[in-house]
């Protein structure tokens, strides 16, 4: 079976719920993910925007997620390190990388933009340090993704 990320908030290709965008309470969905390749050390969470004005808006970057986990509870934390020793990299505030943590949906009225969260599989942990970015954990996972799953949600604001 193929590596797989899903969420008991809302499916591939459907809207995510209000309580996890900025006009809800704005907490991490529940994530949940099977059949990690083998040799998986470490996993890596990034969440963006593809669609967004200015170009891919950032949401939440998660990294150093420990191996033996198969799921994220909803509403984690905005916090540097998780428990678990998880860490939150820098996503976008209103002018640059300036905020930790999840940050949901808050796409301008209009059109649908869709959520992508992809999950990659890795053969080692990364050990970056809290304010790193999505580019810069791109390029520490180079060479290293044994796999990735992708859950993509839909958000629209009026």
């Amino acid at each position: 079976m193929a590596f797989q990320l899903t969420s008991s908030a809302f499916q591939t290709g459907t809207p995510i719920p209000k309580r996890h965008a900025c006009e809800g309470a704005d907490v991490s969905p529940a994530l949940s993910w099977s059949n990690a390749p083998k040799g998986t050390r470490s996993f890596a969470l990034i969440m963006d925007d593809p669609d967004a004005p200015p170009g891919t808006w950032v949401h939440w970057v998660l990294y150093d997620i420990p191996a033996d986990k198969t799921a994220l509870p909803e509403n984690l934390p905005k916090t540097e390190s998780l428990p678990d020793g998880s860490k939150q990299g820098a996503c976008w505030g209103v002018w640059d990388f300036s905020r930790r943590g999840y940050y949901g949906p808050c796409p301008p009225p209009g059109k649908v933009h869709h959520y992508s969260f992809r999950l990659y599989a890795l053969d080692q942990a990364l050990d970056l340090p809290a304010e790193t970015t999505k580019a810069t954990l791109l390029k520490a996972m180079s060479g290293h993704v044994l796999g990735q799953a992708e859950l993509v949600g839909l958000y629209k604001r009026y």
